[in-house]
C-alpha cells in the first residue's frame, strides 16, 4: 500500500512556474507507475502526465506538452511535476496517483486505473 502527499501548489501569475511534489510512503515506491491528474471546478478529473516505475517512459496531455515535465526520484520516494509557462486554464486541484498495473501504456491516462491517490494541492494561475 502507498500513501501519497502532494505539496508545492499556490498562486502564480500567468507565465510563471511551480513545481509540485508528491511524497510516497512505503517500501515499494519504485514499482509503481505514477500519474498527475487535475480537476477544475465543475469539470471532470483529467490526465496531466504519467511516468513509468523506472522513469524510462513518460506521457503528457496535449494541453501541457512542452510546458510541464514529470520526473521521479525513487531514492526519495518522490515524483515531481515541473510546470512552466502557466496559463489561467491550468488552474485546478492537482492530484498524484499510483498503481502497479503494467504496462503503463494500457492505463496511464485513466484515473480509475490508479488505486492510490493523494489529497490534492491547489494551483491557481492569475491572468
Amino acid at each position: 500500500q502507498v500513501q501519497l502527499v502532494e505539496s508545492g501548489g499556490g498562486l502564480v501569475q500567468a507565465g510563471g512556474s511551480l513545481r509540485l511534489s508528491c511524497a510516497a510512503s512505503g517500501h515499494t515506491f519504485s514499482r509503481y507507475n505514477m500519474g498527475w491528474f487535475r480537476q477544475a471546478p465543475g469539470k471532470e478529473r483529467e490526465f496531466v502526465a504519467a511516468i513509468s516505475w523506472s522513469a524510462a517512459i513518460t506521457y503528457y496531455a496535449d494541453s501541457v506538452k512542452g510546458r510541464f515535465t514529470i520526473s521521479r526520484d525513487n531514492a526519495k520516494n518522490t515524483v515531481y511535476l515541473q510546470m512552466n509557462s502557466l496559463k489561467p486554464e491550468d488552474t485546478a486541484v492537482y492530484y498524484c496517483a499510483a498503481d502497479r498495473k503494467y504496462p503503463i501504456a494500457t492505463m496511464y491516462s485513466s484515473w480509475n486505473e490508479y488505486a492510490y491517490w493523494g489529497q490534492g494541492t491547489q494551483v491557481t494561475v492569475s491572468s
